[in-house]
């Protein structure tokens, strides 16, 4: 079991564009739990995530949010049930709805805070309250509804453990 704090770095094989620590051209994003709070800190830095000159384009504003968002759903099932993320069944989520608000241009060049908290959850969907936060200025908000896709005690028999749910 890897020793770590990220939820990130228990998804073997995680090749998503946002979250995928096995993608090297993706945002990579370290998402943890601090109190309530599911929390991740970016650094993009980079000019390839602009939309304006200086500004974070609001597509990548919206895919950090996204996985983030679906992470927290994830790491928040294992722990209301008391299990570590290599213990079975294995959850994942994917995204049902998205609303974003964009309340102020994003910096390229800070350090972007995301601060998610699940409002409700239940077997199947999961709702997480995120907010995208860049030296104390409070930049997009959003409300993200996380499906559950995957339960792997549920897959008859599937060896990827995929069971689509609704």
């Amino acid at each position: 079991m890897i020793q770590s704090d990220y939820i990130q770095d228990y998804m073997e094989g995680n090749i998503c564009f946002g979250c995928g620590k096995d993608n090297a051209e993706g945002l990579q994003i370290k998402s943890f739990w601090e109190d309530n709070f599911c929390l991740c800190h970016w650094n993009g830095h980079q000019p390839r995530y602009q939309g304006w000159k200086g500004l974070m384009n609001g597509g990548i504003l919206a895919t950090l949010i996204d996985c983030h968002t679906m992470g927290t759903a994830m790491s928040y099932a294992y722990r209301q049930e008391g299990r570590t993320y290599d213990s079975e069944p294995t959850y994942m989520y994917a995204t049902g709805t998205m609303s974003i608000k964009y309340l102020k241009p994003t910096p390229i060049d800070k350090i972007i805070t995301l601060k998610a908290e699940v409002l409700e959850a239940n077997e199947k969907k999961t709702t997480i309250v995120c907010e995208a936060w860049v030296e104390g200025i409070k930049t997009a908000e959003a409300q993200v509804i996380a499906i559950r896709v995957v339960d792997s005690s549920k897959a008859h028999g599937n060896k990827e453990g995929f069971s689509l749910q609704r």
